[in-house]
This record gives structure tokens, C-alpha cells and sequence, in this order.
């Protein structure tokens, strides 16, 4: 009988479970749903099954989803025993639908279902919250589902538009991810459009009674010279007037204050992603798994399971008062009163549309150091976790005191500008500092004591030619950074736009800046054309915002979809009736007949290039080569482009001149009646100990794999698998080649039966 009256908390997760578990006791079961149960039908777009009624105020229709029907009969058999049931999934729209949605399944009174939310799976968040339940907020609930039906219209009536135009049915759009989709692409095509602009930094060496310091022209006549001076021959006259022995150098101003610098509020969303980036480098994806489990829990001492952060889906930077307690008699203990502030750091929203019911991402126990339970994490919770943990400690602790001297100098119409900067009392600073390049920054040049009115004496003064650079790609996380300032998305969703985009072939990660492919353009630019709306950054962040509206009930669901859905389906049908086949030329040419290069659909769906000739032409080619190819010709261009080819046409006599095609460089005979043409092969300048007629070139296996062979193939078959030098072995008399081992490079003989070796350098 006791069995029974025990009460069933229903989370998501297995892991979120044995936390609860080790909380709440034997008197509770704890089961997991395994996240949701339900959902819209998820057939084909084309099959207009979209599963709401856009007749019947967007009714939906949910199913349960499939592989599911096993938990939903556990659940119900487990809810008929309990006594009292909680509903404890994650304190956001979609944990509030995924409480809802289990409620709706379960065959039990509504009296008997509670709900529980807290934003840190400890003991006294967890008990607080089954003391205190509440029921579901179905403002949260239909804003969620009006977010799903919104997604599933964008998707389910513009993707047989792409269809149509491009011929592939496994094309898709989306209502966020096609906005994210289209910054990157432009941002591509900022970078293409750029052109490099040339200016001149002036630096001089000073000296002052034998010690000397830099300065750098920061004024001509008063005014700011960044970037001003143009070229070398303006450059050069600011140079000749300043190396003059007879200009003089005095100093017109000296300016000392000291500084303080506040440290910043604890992580959301957002910033942790973009800090684990660039600190720790991981991919959103990554850091939010990783986040997810330390919210869950870890098994630490004894084997109990521990959530360690509060919850890591949040736009809000609010502290609860126990959290700042905790950190102040923390900081207290182990660092000393003055790396406390006088008044508790208070950390404001600093946007609209905030969650603010939320907490920022903290350590549930600050006492728990990174180092105290680094056993029991592993290499990557243990980054994460610390990373989280410093960044929280230090946005509670005093400013740090930073004192900053300036000096300028000035010589006639130009002055120079020197400067220090050093941390007199390291505060928050001595956990995190979110300028990686700081300690870069900081001058460590020792500036002697200068008073107004001293003179100083010039060394030297060099001139520094620099370039304007285009801007750069976006990696991951400057474009949840980007996102975010748009207010296009929610933190729940950053890591899914990203993969999303990534997983449709749109977007290639290389050294993790994010490219659009060839379909990616293609794809973004027919969209920007043709729902000009749809694309629009405002557009899409004006959703959010009424996403959020309908959460905090100020405005209805069905309203918001109405609005949205007969402008929008006039449009895609006007765009249905005029759509045409688009074709997608690219910049490479076909290789046989010169004609350019055109993206195609198989019948199976997947993407290659094929000639634009076609079908006298049957010229195709493997996407992948396409982006081997740009990869290569992005390095080769501005080599070709400097390089004289002295290679004579062998067919017809004429010179020879380099070229970029879809496999490469290769050389073509300058001749208009000839046009021969030849792969390029990257000369070792060693002679071919077989032939003795042929030079070793580079080539590359069908693999990929680089080889070195003689040219004259398949005259002479000579290959080596490593780059010769041009010298014998003096034990065996074959040919000396370049090895690249872990301890570095050696030279070695090629003969697999001799051991000579020596080391690259000697």
C-alpha cells in the first residue's frame, strides 16, 4: 500500500532523474520521458499534412511520436499508483509544452498532476519547488506552439518553391535558420566585394638620458592621422621631417589616472557559447551538451550525483540573493575583504524580451572550486565547468584598479603618442579576464618619468605599410553573437540554427569560420528575391518579439498566426505561379569543352556539377572537387597571377601559360589554334636518376595522396614517396629523400633497404 501513495515526478532525462532521485528520496519515483512525446506530424511538406487546421484557428493535432508508445504506457502505469504527480521538466517554453504534452497522455485526474519548476537541481530548489507547485502556464504553452506552427508553415510552403526552381526535393527552408543562412552569405559577399585600401603607421624611438621608448603619430596639426596617411611617398615626408636631426621633440602633455574596471555579469546563454569558443574552442553544439550534463548532475564522492550549474538555456543575468550570499562569504574566506565590493554587483537586463523569471548560468555551489572535483569531471566538464565557475566568482568581486599614463610629444605639426598601462589591484581580475589579448595590450615598455616641457631625442623612426581587411567570417560564435543583436532566436535554439544550416549542406565549417556553399548562395539568394519578408531580419526578430508577447499574455496565439498567414500564403502563391527553373553558374569551366560549370540534381537528390553544355556535353563532376578546387585556387590565384610560365607548347612551339580549372592549375598554349593543355606539376628541380631525360615533379595519387614522379610518365615510371633532395646516399647510392617525422624532419635514404639517416638541418 505505501508503495503506492509514492509520488511520480516525470522529467526528460535518465541523468536529470538519478539528481532528483538522490534528492527526494524513496518516498518518490522519478521517470524520465526522454524529452518530448509528442509533436505535429512530421511527414513530407509535400503530402500538405501540416497538422493544424489553418480553418479552424490553427487547431493542432498532435501525434504521439513514433518509437514513443512503450514510455507513454510506462508513464500511464506508474501515474495510476501515484499518489501525487510532478512535472518536472525544464524551466522554459519547451519544458512547459513537454509538461503539458505528458499531461495531456496521461489517463489520470487533472487533480493529481502538479507542476515543478527550478532553474538548479539542488536539494533546496528541488524541495522548494514541491512545496510550491503551480499549474502549466499554457501562455508559455502556446507560445511554443505557435513558435512550431510558424516554423512548420515557413518550411512546409517555401521548400517546394526551392523544389521547383532548383529541381531538388531535398531542399528546405526555414524561418530562422534561412535568416542566419543569409548573413553568412553576405558577409561572403562583403568580403568578396572588399578592396583592400593602403595606409602608414608612423613609429619613432625615443630616448630620454639613456632610456629609450616607442612612439607611435597619432596627430598632424591637431587632428587624428588613423588611417589617414595613404601611401609611401606621404608616409615617407612625415618620416624625413621627424629622422631631421634638427626637429626637436618635446613633451606637450602627460596625462596619469587610474581606472577602475568592473567585471562583467555572469554568463547567459549567448556568452557562454561565444567564451567556450573562443577560450576553449568548442562548437556551440558541444557546449551546450556539455552544459547540459553538469546541469543534470555529476557523480561525485560516494558516487551521489550532483547538479553543478544552474540552468544553461537563459537570457537573463538575475542572481538570486542565497547565490550572492554564497559567493560573498566565499570571497571573503579564500581572497579577503578587499577583493569583496562595498555593495553587491547588481547585474540589470540589458535587453528587451528577457526571461527574467530565469537565473544567469552559475555554480549551484560556489564552495565546489573547479580543483576540488576536478576528479570527477571529465577533460571537457572540467573546462566548461571552470570557465562558468571563474566567470561567476568574478562578476561578484571588487573592480580591478588599473592606472594608465599617456604621453605625447610633439615635433613640430606632428605628434606622438606613447602610453602604459598597469593592474595596481587585480580584483575580479584575478579569476577572469573576458580581453583574451590583455596582457598583450598592456604595455610592458618601460616609459622613463617625463614631465610636460622635457625634451626628448629620436633614434629612429621606421614607417609601417598595413592593409584595410575585409570583415571577417563569421565562426559560431559571432553569429549567435550576431543573432542575438538581432534578436533572431532564443537561447534554446542558437545550437539548433547552427547545426541545422550545417547539416543541409548550406555552410561548411573550415578552421572554424563558417563558409556558405555553392547551394547555401543559391538557396539564400533565391529566398532574399522572392520573400524579401520571410529573409528579413527586422521581420523575423518582430516574431520573436510576439513569440514573447504571447508568453507574458499580451497578446493572443491565434492573432499573432493570423496576421502572419494570409500575406504570407499570397505571397508564396504568387511566387508559385511565376517560379521558373533557376540555373546556378558557377565560376569554373568544363574542362573539355571551356563552357561554365552549372549546379545539378541527380535522381537521387544528391548535388554535382555538371556542364551547362550538356548534353552534347556530358562534362560532370563531384561537388566535393568544386570546393577542393576553391580551396586551392583561393592559394594558387595569387601565386598564377605574379608567376611567368617558361614552358613552350610541345605540340606547336607557343608559350605556355598558367591557368585555374576545376581540378586545379594546369598550363594552356597561349596559341589560339593550338590551346593545348597540360596539368601543372610542381618541379623539384631534381633530375630523374632513371631516365635521366625527366625532372621529379609533385602529383597526387586518385586519393590525394601527394607522390613525387618523373615527368616523362608513362614513358618512365620513377616514383618516390617523399620529396628528393638531389643528393645520393653515400652507403648505397640511391636517392636521398625528405621525411617528416614527429621529432621533426630528417633526410633518410629512399632505398627501404638501407638505414641511412641524418638530421634536416646539419
Amino acid at each position: 500500500m505505501a508503495a503506492q501513495e509514492k509520488s511520480l515526478v516525470i522529467v526528460e532525462s535518465p541523468a536529470k532523474s538519478k539528481t532528483i532521485k538522490k534528492i527526494l528520496g524513496d518516498s518518490f519515483q522519478i521517470e524520465a520521458s526522454y524529452g518530448h512525446i509528442r509533436n505535429l506530424p512530421t511527414k513530407d511538406a509535400a503530402t500538405e499534412n501540416l497538422g493544424f487546421d489553418v480553418n479552424n484557428n490553427f487547431e493542432p493535432k498532435f501525434e504521439i511520436i513514433p518509437g514513443k508508445q512503450q514510455v507513454v504506457r510506462k508513464l500511464n502505469d506508474l501515474a495510476k499508483k501515484a499518489g501525487k504527480i510532478y512535472l518536472a521538466s525544464d524551466p522554459d517554453r519547451e519544458g512547459e509544452a513537454i509538461a503539458w504534452h505528458v499531461r495531456q497522455i496521461l489517463k489520470v485526474p487533472d487533480d493529481k498532476i502538479y507542476r515543478i519548476v527550478f532553474n538548479e537541481i539542488t536539494p533546496k530548489a528541488v524541495k522548494y519547488s514541491v512545496d510550491n507547485p503551480r499549474g502549466i502556464d499554457m501562455d508559455m504553452v502556446k507560445a511554443q506552439q505557435t513558435r512550431q506552427i510558424l516554423d512548420k508553415l515557413v518550411g512546409y510552403k517555401l521548400s517546394p518553391v526551392l523544389w521547383k526552381e532548383m529541381g531538388n526535393r531535398k531542399l528546405s527552408a526555414g524561418r530562422v535558420q534561412s535568416v542566419a543562412l543569409r548573413m553568412i552569405c553576405e558577409r561572403e559577399e562583403e568580403i568578396e566585394a572588399f578592396k583592400p585600401q593602403e595606409y602608414w603607421s608612423i613609429h619613432a624611438l625615443l630616448d630620454k638620458d639613456g632610456k629609450t621608448f616607442e612612439a607611435e603619430l597619432s596627430k598632424i596639426k591637431g587632428k587624428s592621422v588613423e588611417k589617414t596617411v595613404k601611401n609611401h611617398e606621404e608616409a615617407q615626408k612625415i618620416v624625413d621631417y621627424l629622422s631631421n636631426p634638427s626637429s626637436e621633440y618635446n613633451v606637450s602633455k602627460v596625462t596619469k589616472k587610474t581606472i577602475k574596471r568592473k567585471p562583467t555579469a555572469p554568463f547567459i546563454t549567448s556568452t557562454m557559447q561565444r567564451a567556450a569558443s573562443s577560450k576553449l574552442g568548442f562548437g556551440v553544439s558541444k557546449t551546450m551538451q556539455v552544459a547540459q550534463k553538469l546541469y543534470e548532475g555529476i557523480e561525485l564522492e560516494n558516487g551521489t550525483p550532483v547538479g553543478l550549474i544552474t540552468y544553461m538555456r537563459t537570457d537573463s543575468v538575475r542572481v538570486s540573493d542565497d547565490a550572492q550570499n554564497m559567493a560573498h562569504d566565499f570571497i571573503l574566506q579564500n581572497y579577503g575583504e578587499e577583493y569583496y565590493p562595498k555593495t553587491a554587483n547588481i547585474y540589470a537586463k540589458g535587453k528587451q524580451n528577457v526571461q527574467d523569471a530565469h537565473e544567469a548560468i552559475r555554480p549551484a555551489y560556489p564552495e565546489r572550486t573547479p580543483e576540488s572535483i576536478k576528479q570527477y569531471l571529465d577533460n571537457d566538464q572540467y573546462k566548461l565547468y571552470k570557465l562558468i565557475w571563474e566567470k561567476f566568482m568574478s562578476s561578484q568581486m571588487a573592480p580591478a584598479e588599473i592606472a594608465n599614463k599617456s604621453i605625447e610629444i610633439e615635433s613640430g605639426d606632428y605628434t606622438l603618442k606613447a602610453g602604459t598601462s598597469k593592474v595596481t589591484f587585480d580584483g575580479f581580475l584575478k579569476l577572469y579576464n573576458d580581453d583574451e589579448d590583455e596582457e598583450n595590450k598592456e604595455a610592458d615598455a618601460k616609459i622613463p618619468d617625463l614631465d610636460k616641457g622635457d625634451k626628448v631625442v629620436c633614434k629612429k623612426v621606421e614607417p609601417k605599410q598595413h592593409f584595410t581587411q575585409p570583415p571577417p567570417r563569421y565562426n559560431e560564435a559571432s553569429l549567435v553573437k550576431a543573432l542575438e543583436e538581432y534578436g533572431i532566436g532564443r537561447p534554446s535554439t542558437y545550437a539548433t540554427i547552427i547545426t541545422v544550416i550545417q547539416t543541409r549542406k548550406y555552410v561548411e565549417k573550415k578552421n572554424k569560420a563558417l563558409y556558405p556553399t555553392l547551394l547555401g548562395r543559391a538557396v539564400s539568394k533565391q529566398l532574399v528575391a522572392e520573400f524579401a519578408d520571410i529573409m528579413d531580419y527586422k521581420f523575423t526578430a518582430g516574431m520573436e518579439a510576439k513569440l514573447d508577447e504571447i508568453a507574458d499574455k499580451k497578446v493572443e496565439w491565434i492573432k499573432v498566426l493570423n496576421d502572419f498567414y494570409k500575406p504570407f500564403m499570397d505571397e508564396v502563391n504568387a511566387v508559385m505561379k511565376t517560379a521558373q527553373k533557376v540555373t546556378v553558374e558557377t565560376k569554373v569551366t568544363c574542362p573539355n569543352c571551356g563552357k561554365p560549370m552549372v549546379l545539378r540534381t541527380s535522381k537521387q537528390g544528391s548535388q554535382f556539377l555538371g556542364c551547362s553544355g550538356y548534353p552534347e556535353c556530358k562534362t560532370a563532376m563531384s561537388l566535393n572537387v568544386l570546393q577542393e578546387m576553391e580551396n586551392e585556387q583561393d592559394e594558387d590565384t595569387n601565386q598564377t597571377s605574379a608567376e611567368v610560365c617558361e614552358e613552350k607548347c610541345e605540340k606547336c612551339g607557343s608559350p605556355m601559360d598558367f591557368k585555374i580549372g576545376p581540378y586545379g592549375k594546369y598550363l594552356e598554349c597561349t596559341s589560339s589554334e593550338c590551346r593545348h593543355r597540360k596539368p601543372y606539376r610542381k618541379s623539384t628541380g631534381v633530375a630523374c636518376p632513371k631516365c635521366g631525360k625527366g625532372t621529379i615533379v609533385e602529383r597526387k595519387s586518385k586519393r590525394g595522396t601527394v607522390f613525387y614522379g618523373c615527368d616523362q610518365y608513362p614513358e618512365c615510371n620513377y616514383v618516390l614517396w617523399n620529396e628528393p633532395t638531389g643528393e645520393k646516399c653515400p652507403l648505397c647510392g640511391e636517392m636521398l629523400v625528405k621525411k617528416v617525422l614527429k621529432n621533426g624532419e630528417v633526410i633518410c635514404c629512399s632505398s627501404i633497404k638501407c638505414n641511412y639517416k641524418q638530421e634536416a638541418d646539419s
